[in-house]
């Protein structure tokens, strides 16, 4: 049975192709995030979006092409972010706008999800390879655009990859209970850590494992 009613389909039709896509994607974003690319699924993706499987794949193919899409869009606004931010106020360190510009993003968790599920795919022949551009691509930002040299950019990335690592596994989840929680963080976000935080709140105690 399909899970998208009749209205829903008429609803649906009436969108323009733009914001139907964005609403797959939008869904898919989530749906990778969380359930990562191995274990998530395009009949997933059209529930969560509340559209028909096969509506899914008719507008992205196959799973594979959904993710990268997904990949593609999250690169796209970390490059859109980040050239605002090279653009802004020349008084404030470049380095210091691209990190604030972020952690700004990261309040999307899908966005920081997805680029790490993609980092792990090093070795598929297709969305390693789309990987290993986009975050060359960034780097070449760095360069090229801020003006960083290699070893400050180097060191962003690093910074960056550390942020990752600490809002994936959800470690604010823990603040108000680890001094040593609070003080790693503290020491990764030293300007927008209130900010962060309100962005990554805990998990409300007793909320069940996510099911496959």
């Amino acid at each position: 049975m399909s899970s998208m009613t009749e209205s829903d389909g008429a609803k649906k039709s009436r969108m323009p192709a733009d914001e139907r896509r964005a609403l797959v994607l939008d869904a898919a974003s989530t749906v990778f995030g969380n359930a990562g690319y191995a274990g998530a699924t395009t009949d997933m993706v059209a529930r969560a979006a509340g559209v028909s499987q096969p509506y899914v794949v008719r507008m992205f193919g196959t799973k594979e092409q959904l993710f990268l899409e997904v990949l593609h869009r999250a690169l796209d606004r970390i490059m859109t972010a980040f050239r605002a931010a090279i653009a802004g106020d020349p008084a404030v360190p470049v380095g210091r706008r691209l990190g604030n510009a972020y952690f700004t993003l990261t309040a999307d968790r899908s966005i920081l999800l997805n680029l790490m599920h993609a980092f792990v795919l090093g070795a598929d022949p297709v969305i390693g390879e789309q990987a290993r551009c986009g975050f060359m691509d960034v780097y070449r930002l760095l360069r090229e655009e801020a003006g960083m040299s290699a070893y400050e950019a180097s060191e962003f990335l690093a910074g960056g990859m550390l942020a990752n690592v600490v809002l994936g596994v959800r470690l604010f989840d823990d603040y108000a209970t680890d001094p040593a929680v609070r003080e790693l963080l503290g020491a990764i976000f030293p300007e927008k850590l209130d900010l962060i935080r309100q962005g990554h709140p805990p998990l409300p105690p007793g909320t069940p494992p996510r099911s496959a």
